[in-house]
């Protein structure tokens, strides 16, 4: 896995990643950015959003789940010291189907936890505490 970041001035920088996806990030104006993109701590919380939720969709698509939505929402805390490491990570999933069976659910979140999500598994091997927890809408 390849990426590479080019600087584009002031605070603000273009990461690309190997399959050849941009994202502009850039930094807060008291830091001499000018608010173009999300911060890099942000992609990388976002990452973490991104993997789980693959794997949450990918069990519970496995599992014959008839989901029409997946939202999960991710609520982190920094270190007051520099470097504002994360110290928590909360993820909680809202998950949306026909007849979703909450054993399922649970399960597809745990696995993604415990076992699949390689940034959840990295951040938590790093000291990061990350929690998870879901809810189940009919729709």
């Amino acid at each position: 896995m390849k990426a590479t970041i080019d600087w584009t001035g002031k605070a603000s920088f273009r990461a690309t990643s190997g399959s050849g996806h941009q994202v502009q990030m850039d930094g807060p104006p008291d830091h001499g950015g000018e608010d173009g993109g999300p911060r890099p701590m942000e992609m990388l919380l976002m990452g973490l959003g991104g993997c789980s939720s693959f794997d949450v969709m990918s069990i519970l698509q496995k599992s014959r789940q008839d989901v029409t939505a997946c939202h999960a929402e991710l609520e982190a805390e920094r270190a007051d010291a520099v470097p504002a490491v994360f110290t928590k990570i909360h993820l909680h999933f809202v998950i949306t189907g026909h007849n979703l069976k909450e054993n399922m659910v649970k399960r597809a979140v745990s696995l993604s936890a415990e076992k699949y999500c390689s940034a959840s598994i990295m951040l938590e091997q790093a000291g990061v505490e990350i929690t998870h927890s879901h809810e189940i809408l009919e729709g």
